[in-house]
């Protein structure tokens, strides 16, 4: 799979973040990704490599809804099935994006719906 000059960028940048942060049993990984169209989520336990909680805006999509507004659906929807899974503080991987528009709606979300980080 050839990857663009932007791709090889942003997973040069994720490298780099993931050489600072892991996620643990007691504190797992929120990590994002960010597809054209589509935005992923999942909760993982770098230890044991086990990914415990994941959602998507493939999950339960009600018609056309913006981009941003599916973040957000999502990042609602990782922290009610974190909470379920008895997982209240995560460590937060923004896969080497920018801070901004739909990882930020996504984190804000989250964090909204009772997640800490």
């Amino acid at each position: 799979m050839a990857f663009t000059e932007r791709d090889e960028a942003r997973q040069k940048r994720h490298r780099r973040l993931r050489a600072r942060i892991a996620g643990t049993a007691d504190r797992p990984r929120l990590a994002v990704y960010r597809s054209l169209s589509q935005i992923y989520a999942q909760v993982i336990d770098d230890r044991s490599g086990r990914t415990l909680v994941a959602a998507s805006s493939l999950e339960g999509k009600a018609g056309k809804a913006k981009k941003s507004e599916a973040a957000k659906a999502v990042g609602a929807k990782i922290a009610e099935k974190a909470k379920a899974a008895g997982i209240e503080e995560v460590i937060f991987d923004r896969g080497g994006y920018r801070y901004h528009g739909r990882v930020k709606a996504l984190a804000d979300a989250a964090r909204s719906n009772g997640l800490r980080f």
